[in-house]
């Protein structure tokens, strides 16, 4: 049998004992239901929890826009722009655009109710300036991208808005870590707080917003598609049938075990 039968010994000794004076029948049973319990219980004594509805998946809510205007088409470098230029204003815009979602449903993003900052079956955990591991809550870590995505973007060295600046030879690949980030927060939204924005009617903001992004990250290959493989379901909905033509591929089938990032 699978489960922990390390009190089966006592049980059954028990069982097998002549009843003694005073043992009722109902203690019997008792005895003998208990064994059975843990005969039927899994490894860890705990059943599976089962996987949540994807509600965003719905076709009445993902096929909400603001707008239906082309993304794919607006995404692209227009001609006479510096890439990098072009990078450092649509990062800034995702940045405070992503910052404003989240602060429609940051009330109810508590360190009670968001214990880790999960996705599904993906767990995200924050790396310090040392690169140390540290677990924390979701509305820690939306605190903590917000608060170093907003010191990248207003400094002068990474993102340099005065004539004749040059950016920095590590600025793609920061711009990389600002759009990993901003996706984690985006994933969060939609994975623990779909409800809510669906009750503020703010769901056709977040689909737009979401494909905006997608479509972006992937013109420049800004995103790993490891790292949005979580929400590859919802990516193939948004971008193939919102207008774009631009399938996600590789939809995943959601698994059963945690995955750390």
């Amino acid at each position: 049998m699978l489960g922990d039968h390390s009190g089966l010994p006592a049980d059954r000794a028990l069982l097998s004992q002549a009843p003694k004076a005073g043992l009722s029948c109902k203690m019997v049973l008792q005895a003998v239901g208990k064994v059975l319990r843990k005969s039927k219980a899994k490894p860890n004594g705990k059943k599976p929890a089962a996987e949540e509805k994807k509600v965003y998946l719905e076709p009445e809510y993902t096929k909400s826009r603001i707008t239906d205007f082309g993304f794919k088409e607006l995404v692209v470098l227009p001609r006479e722009i510096d890439l990098n230029e072009w990078l450092a204003s649509n990062t800034t815009t995702f940045f405070h655009h992503v910052n404003l979602q989240y602060s429609t449903i940051s009330e109810f993003c508590t360190g009670e109710a968001c214990q880790t900052m999960a996705v599904c079956n993906t767990q995200y955990y924050w790396y310090d300036e040392r690169g140390k591991k540290v677990k924390c809550t979701a509305p820690q870590y939306v605190d903590f991208v917000m608060s170093s995505v907003q010191k990248l973007v207003t400094d002068e060295d990474v993102f340099p808005t005065k004539y004749g600046r040059e950016f920095p030879s590590s600025f793609e690949s920061l711009v990389k870590k600002i759009c990993r980030y901003l996706f984690h927060v985006l994933a969060h939204i939609y994975s623990a707080h779909f409800k809510e924005t669906l009750a503020l009617e703010l769901h056709g903001h977040l689909n737009t917003l979401y494909v905006h992004f997608i479509l972006f990250a992937r013109e420049f290959n800004l995103l790993d598609p490891k790292e949005t493989a979580v929400m590859d379901d919802l990516t193939e909905v948004l971008c193939s049938g919102g207008g774009s033509g631009d399938g996600a591929g590789g939809g995943a089938g959601a698994q059963n075990h945690v995955k750390e990032r």
